[in-house]
């Protein structure tokens, strides 16, 4: 699903959009509860080293489902590189 808004606050909400430039990533899925996502972030800065690029800023984290059962959490790491 893709969802368009224009930057700025939205309505009484306290919520605002700002529009991310975009960027060349390196991605991986990681399963469960955020609690253990440290081998899957260490997963993607080996597979980042092994394809010969370089990281260029922090990962974004995407939740993609957040069930109430926390060890049943997606959450997808986007983490912006270059070739080196």
């Amino acid at each position: 699903m893709t969802v368009s808004a224009p930057a700025g606050p939205l309505g009484d909400t306290g919520v605002t959009v700002i529009e991310l430039p975009p960027f060349e990533a390196a991605t991986i899925v990681h399963r469960g509860s955020m609690d253990g996502i440290l081998p899957t972030a260490q997963a993607l800065a080996r597979g980042i080293e092994a394809s010969g690029c370089r990281s260029t800023g922090y990962a974004r984290e995407i939740s993609l489902e957040c069930p109430e059962d926390r060890d049943k959490w997606v959450t997808e790491l986007q983490e912006p590189v270059t070739r080196a």
